[in-house]
């Protein structure tokens, strides 16, 4: 199983770009980019409802989980 990240898909919808979000959240873009990058090994509650904040959005929309095609 796999946690996908859409955070990439959120800041899409709301035309933001990471520069934009990084300043708003006041995590690093690169922090942000490897969290969009699904490269992260993990996320901060804090840092996560920041993002849910700034994007207007829910947890929900930004982490799914996939069953892994076994």
């Amino acid at each position: 199983m796999a946690i996908v990240v859409r955070l990439d898909v959120m800041m899409a919808r709301r035309k933001m770009s990471l520069n934009e979000l990084s300043a708003r959240v006041g995590v690093s873009v690169t922090n942000l980019s490897l969290l969009k990058t699904g490269k992260a090994k993990g996320v901060r509650f804090s840092t996560l409802e920041a993002i849910c904040r700034a994007l207007e959005c829910q947890p929900g929309d930004l982490l799914e989980h996939e069953e892994d095609s076994q």
